[in-house]
């Protein structure tokens, strides 16, 4: 069973993520829009690595 604690460890980037990609893809015709976009998916990449490379290490 998951803890709270890693269950929210785990939540709060990959919500973060979203957020950035919604936000950046209404403004997708601005710089800002893009760079919103490109960070938060690399956010959701970086939180799904992490938790892949913690699982093959136990």
């Amino acid at each position: 069973m998951i803890s709270m604690s890693s269950f929210h460890a785990m939540l709060v980037p990959i919500l973060t993520g979203m957020i950035l990609l919604a936000v950046g893809f209404n403004f997708r015709d601005k710089n800002v829009g893009v760079f919103a976009m490109w960070v938060g998916m690399l956010t959701i990449l970086a939180t799904v690595i992490y938790k892949i490379l913690a699982k093959l290490n136990e």
